[in-house]
């Protein structure tokens, strides 16, 4: 099952339109990423004393129906696929009504942060990882 946190749309998401700016889906997925790795155990205090980083790579994201003020945001979190040293993720952003309002695939690459090179994950994050690949 994907991971999952909910939050509101706040006054200062919005853009000159009036609608969430596209910038700030973006900041939506990364709430969730943030949130969805903590859950594996890798909190930030816990990244910088193994020295890692994950890091993204590259984001593909289709952005499909507008937020607006105090709408409520689901964010799901699963994950696509498994390398050696980088993985993909797919956020996917819903309103209160359900519906699927921005989706995106995430890779990213975890580095040692000495050396600002890839580096293979850890354990715990590869078991997370193929355990939800395994279930799909």
């Amino acid at each position: 099952m994907p991971h999952q946190i909910e939050f509101p749309v706040r006054s200062t998401d919005l853009d000159f339109i009036g609608h969430v700016n596209n910038a700030k889906y973006l900041e939506y997925m990364e709430w969730a990423r943030f949130d969805w790795l903590w859950q594996t155990g890798l909190t930030l205090d816990e990244l910088q004393r193994r020295a890692i980083m994950p890091v993204v790579v590259n984001i593909t994201i289709n952005y499909r129906k507008e937020l607006r003020i105090h709408e409520q945001v689901v964010a799901r979190t699963s994950a696509v696929e498994l390398g050696e040293k980088s993985f993909v993720i797919r956020h996917e952003l819903f309103n209160q009504e359900e519906r699927l309002v921005a989706d995106a695939d995430v890779t990213m690459v975890m580095i040692d942060a000495h050396s600002r090179r890839a580096t293979e994950m850890p354990a715990e994050l590869r078991e997370a990882l193929s355990a939800e690949l395994a279930q799909q």
